[in-house]
């Protein structure tokens, strides 16, 4: 049965907490490997190394290769709207602002979302939901501040990172429409194989990356992190929760990045957690209680 988008179980919110750890140390991999890389180049080792650390287990799962352009024309469709896009706006505009500004911009996700999927007729636009993700919103710039500062290029960063949020929304109605039935793993390793495609040919035309000097091991370190942490295994989970709560619920991973970011640094790093985090926390966690809905319906019952 197709997802409904109105509701998310147990489940995959325990996934859902396990994919924003994954994707929020992308802006992490990201800002390290940027030192030494540029943007195309760092885009096209992220599929291309996630792609070939799926492949193998595409194998042992006797998963079979689409046939023919027929079969390939939907994952260079997603692989477009869902990496090669949003990782290269993404990255370019971390080179304008801060990681912590780029991933409170990303939090819009669900927003961009919500209204594609009302544009699309796939659902109706309520009120009710619009509140409720941009309450979440709130939560991540009470959590995170703006950490806006004076550099040159920030609006441009800020357009480009919007930009890579709106692609994400229009990638989930895709995913939505032509990978009902796809399998998890095959769709992720699909995706990456067409994007592999994809930006060699723009990286090799912008960047010519074989003209590079060789980069040190913090900056593998990085990229390999990326592709095995934050895409590869990254999108097996994203594409799960996708078949099972829909195209809006996956998206509210964007939301959740920034706390378990915070989280993860208290816990390793041993770094302080203010009172202006916590309010932040409490603000997101009280908007996603609200969008899962069964603290509603419980309290109408004991009503």
């Amino acid at each position: 049965m197709p997802p409904n988008d109105n509701s998310i179980d147990a489940r995959d919110w325990s996934l859902l907490g396990v994919l924003s750890i994954l994707w929020g140390g992308s802006f992490f991999f990201n800002g390290a490997a940027l030192r030494e890389l540029p943007p195309f180049t760092l885009v096209f080792l992220r599929v291309a190394l996630g792609a070939a650390i799926l492949m193998p287990l595409l194998r042992m799962q006797g998963i079979s290769f689409p046939k023919g352009a027929a079969g390939w024309k939907t994952f260079f469709a997603i692989g477009l709207l869902n990496n090669v896009i949003p990782f290269s706006l993404i990255v370019i505009g971390q080179t304008f602002i801060p990681s912590g500004l780029a991933s409170i911009l990303n939090a819009i996700t669900p927003l961009f979302t919500v209204i594609v999927m009302a544009m699309a007729r796939e659902e109706a636009l309520q009120m009710r939901r619009v509140a409720r993700v941009v309450l979440g919103f709130v939560g991540v710039v009470i959590l995170r501040g703006w950490g806006i500062e004076t550099r040159p290029g920030q609006e441009l960063g800020i357009l480009l990172c919007l930009g890579g949020a709106s692609s994400y929304g229009l990638a989930a109605l895709a995913a939505r429409r032509l990978l009902r039935d796809a399998v998890p793993l095959g769709t992720a390793t699909f995706q990456l194989m067409a994007s592999t495609v994809m930006m060699a040919i723009v990286a090799g035309t912008m960047e010519q990356p074989w003209r590079l000097p060789i980069p040190g091991p913090t900056t593998w370190l990085a990229v390999l992190g990326l592709a095995g942490l934050s895409t590869a295994l990254a999108y097996i989970v994203f594409f799960q929760i996708l078949r099972r709560s829909g195209a809006t619920n996956v998206m509210l991973v964007t939301l959740l990045i920034p706390v378990t970011a915070i989280f993860l640094g208290w816990l390793a790093l041993s770094e302080p957690i203010s009172m202006r985090e916590i309010a932040g926390a409490i603000v997101i966690g009280s908007a996603l209680l609200v969008i899962d809905g069964r603290v509603l319906r419980l309290s109408r019952r004991v009503v």
